[in-house]
Order: structure tokens, then sequence, then C-alpha cells
């Protein structure tokens, strides 16, 4: 691959070059392809992931926009694992509804929050590279879907739970393990790989190719990002480590435990022969190690 086809990770894109309208086009072609309709950033708003310092955390980076619809979409990229992942987007799109509705305002002017998490770490069991969730209330016997009752623009309408409450998408990058062939895989494989098909059409990925080149950044920017680089693999190599090291331990103290314990069942054993022989207690606690109470109850 030639050196002008070297992209920029999503999570430093993310950080530092998204943000800018005139990239927008990135974010919202991704967004298109994953939400299934097309998306409009009208603006980016204020996160934990705003910060550009040096000192900033590497681990977890994370963008909130609003689209044309007036909804909140939270995107975050988490490097390593977080051993309470959900509750944590929960409280962070719990904090997201309640900051973007006025004290005493109305119920109304709840807004719909979309919460995208690309992770990089194994948060559970599952086989999917994609998993989404979203509210829907179903009847106990009946099986049907509810509808609710709301009003927009002075008329009556219903709506589907989903089309209020949150929705979630978990994208697990590591477990995606196939040739890509839909727009969405396009885009998985580039957030796994770093990788763009010179001929893609694929939404967000064209621009992609034009905006997120490493070697059109200025000296400055290569540097943090190459530091950005070098830090997630010394992270990656110590949990790495501390993972091997943590089954070797275990090993070692499972072959310790299997010792200690066929020890034990070999004094039982031999204690039974010897009681079965009528051999005095005091010689068999002798001989084995057993107390007297561990050898009645033979």
């Amino acid at each position: 691959m030639e050196q002008k086809d070297k992209y920029i990770r999503f999570d430093w894109a993310i950080k530092r070059l998204l943000r800018n309208k005139a990239n927008f086009g990135v974010l919202e072609g991704f967004l298109t392809v994953l939400l299934g309709e097309k998306i409009q950033i009208m603006e980016i708003l204020e996160s934990e992931g705003n910060q550009q310092r040096e000192d900033d955390k590497f681990n977890r980076v994370d963008i909130k926009a609003r689209n044309s619809k007036d909804e909140i979409i939270l995107v975050e990229v988490q490097n390593t694992r977080e051993l309470y992942y959900l509750e944590r987007i929960l409280y962070g799109v719990a904090k997201a509804i309640a900051e973007h509705i006025d004290l005493g305002g109305i119920y109304a002017n709840v807004k719909k929050v979309y919460s995208i998490s690309i992770l990089y770490f194994d948060i559970g069991q599952g086989n999917d590279y994609l998993y989404h969730g979203q509210n829907t209330f179903l009847g106990v016997h009946t099986g049907d879907c509810l509808k609710v009752t709301t009003k927009e623009q002075g008329a009556i309408i219903r709506k589907l739970p989903a089309e209020i409450f949150p929705e979630y998408f978990l994208i697990r990058v590591n477990e995606f393990n196939k040739v890509a062939v839909t727009p969405l895989e396009e885009w998985i494989e580039y957030l796994k790989t770093g990788t763009i098909r010179p001929d893609t059409t694929t939404p967000g990925l064209e621009e992609a190719r034009q905006k997120l080149i490493y070697y059109n950044m200025n000296k400055a920017d290569k540097l943090a990002y190459d530091r950005h680089l070098d830090a997630l693999m010394i992270q990656n190599d110590v949990l790495s480590t501390a993972k091997l090291e943590g089954l070797e331990e275990g090993r070692v103290e499972g072959r310790e435990e299997g010792i200690m314990v066929g020890r034990q069942e070999e004094k039982i054993a031999t204690a039974r022969n010897l009681k079965s022989l009528n051999i005095p207690i005091a010689v068999i606690v002798q001989a084995t190690g057993l107390s007297i109470d561990e050898i009645d109850r033979l």
C-alpha cells in the first residue's frame, strides 16, 4: 500500500478532525450507514472528548452531535475494557437527556438520543460484531407492540416507544472477521484495520480518503498521533502480559492445589486401610498426620 494511503485512526479523527464543520461528511456518512437514514449534523456539542491537551486520556474519546431532526448522537470509542461499561453509557445517555431539557420544561421537549460505542475490547459473550438495543413494549399475553399517543405540530399521532426512547449500538470491532461486502462492513473494516478501498463509494469513507490521510497532517500533529499509537501499543502489551501472567499463576495454583488434594486423599485412604486392620488410633495419627476426629469420621 502506498504511503498516501495511510489513514488516521477514527478515535484520533474524532478528537482532532471531525469536530471541524468541513469534515462533518465523514461522521455523517458513518452515521448514515449505521442508522440506515440520511444524517445531517448541525453542530458538535460540548462533551468530555472536546478537551485537547497533551495529558488527555487516550483510552476513551467521544463526540456529541445534534442532527437536523434535533436529536442527540453520542459516538464513543473505547480502547480497553471497563468493568461497568454498560452502566456508564446508560448514565451518559441519561445525562444527555437531562442536559437538553430546560428546568421546568415540558416532556415533549425531551430529545431522542442515540448512543454508539465503538469497542476495541471484549465486552462479553456473543458471536456478532454489531448489537443494537432499543425500547419496545410488548403485550405479555398478546405479543403485540404498543404504540403511544403523542402530539406533534398540533396533530395527534401514534408513535412506537422506540421512536422516543434512546437507542444503543455496540460495535465490537475485534469480532469482525469477514470480507467486507456492504457499506457497513466497509466501515467496520476501516475501524479495525485503518484501510479504505481506493474505489469505495461508501458514504463517509469517500470523504475519509481525502480528509484523514496521515501524511497530510502537520509535523506537530504527526508527532502527537504517533505518541497516541505508541501509548495504545504499550497499554495493549501491558494488558496482554497481565492476562498471560494471570493465566500462568492460575495454572500454578491449580497444580499446587491438585497436589495438596491428592496428598490429602492418599492420607485418608491409608488411614481407612489401617483402621480396617484394627490398628490403634494413635498409630494411625502418627502414620498419616490426620487428627483423631478425622480418623473417627472414616
